[in-house]
């Protein structure tokens, strides 16, 4: 009897151990399963909105800009003259890096812009492991903040509808404008097509750039003609778009994306040097005949793309949105219709960002 109930002892400790074993299995497996939310975090929102989540029915504007520690400057002047122009509710999503937190914080809480409302997001650059290879030509397209248009399901927003743009943008209109475009049933996004207005045409023929699909992706390759694109198709520019996000979710455009980068990362389909870039790319490919067309005058763009080649005073005037896509920016030199640029600047007060003009080469 004795040693029976020793036994049952035994028996009643190793079950309690496998079960405290099964539970300590279960709980570390949990804790470190990836979660789409881990690439992104909330780092900080302007004093007057400091816990409030924003979301449709606070009939605002959502803006998604990046901030890129050595050209937050630009992305400074891009905020104040979406802001300067119009009086619609604006609320800006601002994406950056850890290096680049506080810094951007300061520049915005210690100028002009403190009254805007806004949330900085830290982007994780670990999501585009194995999707973006080192590249030569052009080192600063591969900066990670360049792949945040892929992941805006991703964001800590809560937004049907946002528009998007790249940091060398100046908005001389309205910005709820855009906001109102109305996007055709199924199209997660609208963009401005290559092959719009007679003066970009003149501006793209001026500096020998590339408007179709035969541009930016390699038609040598088997994988790219079986897409069934014609390479004389008129390719977009996704440096300004307005997306939504429900249907974006929906067609699981951001999978599709990052389907193309890898693929890119195995064999090659495009490179930075022929593209322009390897952001654009995976968004032609993806939105090919599955888009709405921008008011042309909302994304004038190639303004970067020569230290030389102009647009006439009057047509820029007239321009909802500039952009100065292209390795010339307007906060350095040489670079085009600076003036243009420059009334939106607001310099930085901890003066790590300066602009580099011919008197000054720093």
């Amino acid at each position: 009897m004795a040693l029976l109930r020793k036994i049952n002892r035994f028996l009643l400790v190793l079950l309690v151990l496998m079960v405290c074993l099964l539970l300590h299995s279960i709980l570390l497996r949990a804790s470190t399963r990836p979660r789409l939310s881990d690439h992104w975090k909330r780092v900080g929102s302007a004093a007057r909105l400091p816990t409030v989540r924003v979301s449709e029915a606070d009939n605002v504007i959502p803006v998604i800009i990046c901030a890129s520690e050595e050209r937050t400057g630009a992305t400074m002047a891009t905020i104040n003259s979406v802001y300067s122009n119009t009086d619609a509710n604006v609320f800006f999503y601002i994406v950056t890096l850890r290096d680049a937190v506080k810094l951007t914080r300061q520049y915005i809480m210690r100028t002009k812009l403190k009254g805007i409302k806004y949330k900085i997001l830290e982007f994780n650059p670990m999501v585009l492991k194995g999707k973006v290879k080192p590249d030569s030509s052009r080192p600063d397209l591969l900066h990670p903040l360049n792949f945040v248009r892929f992941y805006l399901p991703l964001l800590d927003i809560n937004h049907r509808r946002v528009i998007y743009l790249d940091d060398d943008v100046i908005v001389q209109g309205d910005i709820k404008d855009l906001f109102n475009i109305k996007l055709k049933p199924g199209h997660a996004a609208a963009f401005s097509t290559d092959c719009d207005l007679p003066s970009t045409h003149e501006m793209v023929r001026s500096i020998g750039m590339q408007t179709t699909y035969m541009g930016f992706l390699d038609y040598r390759k088997e994988t790219i003609r079986d897409l069934g694109i014609n390479p004389t198709d008129c390719s977009f520019n996704p440096g300004v778009f307005v997306a939504d996000v429900s249907e974006w979710k929906k067609q699981k455009i951001t999978k599709q994306l990052e389907k193309w980068m890898e693929e890119n990362f195995r064999q090659n389909i495009y490179s930075s040097a022929m593209a322009g870039g390897v952001a654009a790319p995976p968004m032609l490919i993806v939105f090919h005949d599955k888009y709405t067309t921008l008011d042309p005058m909302w994304h004038v763009r190639h303004l970067g793309w020569s230290p030389d080649a102009r647009y006439s005073e009057s047509f820029l005037q007239e321009a909802h949105l500039l952009h100065w896509n292209g390795p010339f920016k307007p906060w350095n030199y040489p670079a085009v219709h600076l003036d243009l640029w420059e009334r939106w600047f607001i310099p930085d007060p901890s003066r790590r960002f300066s602009l580099v003009r011919p008197e000054s080469k720093g």
